[in-house]
């Protein structure tokens, strides 16, 4: 496939609460995925992290609503252009799922994977400390399947499309293993205010 330049959504509006080369979506949450909207039922999504760590484990969705609930209020921002300002999601923190399955001290890099094959990766240090969850709400509903209900990666600090919709697992690694828009030219890491959307930027 490949990465087109000029598709950038709405003219760009300065703004220093923006990103550079963002535009506010206000109310707007455009839909973009890769693939085709899945129907997957809440009672059979499964999550897992496996790889270079102590204990690899699977949760059904009915265990990941038992863990420790969490938050995130704040602002996301997609790779083709728009941003939204003070979104909220509901979830649990990464950072739970990982302490359970203890990661190696090799380990720098992840690759997210989702119920359909889609992938993405991302430094390890993206997914600790309070920078990542599993979200299954939004604005205090049931997140909706096609912005990746009934459960979605959430990495809210680099562009969208690392955080995978329909995720079904984390697979930990000591190097980085592109994912499906890394292989076609998209940057490695996504950072917003470092403008890195594409390969060399």
């Amino acid at each position: 496939m490949n990465v087109t330049r000029g598709f950038t959504g709405r003219p760009r509006v300065a703004d220093p609460g923006l990103p550079p080369g963002q535009y506010d979506a206000g109310d707007d949450w455009p839909v973009l995925s890769a693939e085709v909207t899945p129907d997957i039922a809440p009672e059979d999504w499964t999550f897992r992290v496996d790889g270079l760590v102590a204990a690899p484990l699977t949760w059904t969705g009915e265990q990941v609503r038992r863990l420790p609930d969490s938050a995130y209020e704040g602002d996301i921002h997609c790779v083709t252009g728009w941003s939204k300002f003070g979104v909220r999601f509901g979830g649990v923190s990464l950072d739970v799922f990982l302490d359970a399955v203890r990661p190696d001290a090799s380990a720098t890099h992840a690759v997210a994977w989702s119920h359909t094959g889609y992938t993405t990766s991302l430094p390890l240090a993206d997914l600790t400390g309070g920078r990542a969850w599993i979200a299954f709400t939004y604005d205090g509903r049931p997140l909706a399947p096609e912005h990746g209900g009934p459960a979605r990666l959430l990495v809210p600090h680099l562009y969208f499309w690392k955080s995978a919709k329909w995720i079904a697992g984390l697979r930990l690694l000591d190097h980085d293993e592109p994912g499906f828009w890394e292989q076609n030219g998209y940057h490695a890491r996504g950072n917003p205010w470092e403008e890195q959307r594409y390969s060399g930027d």
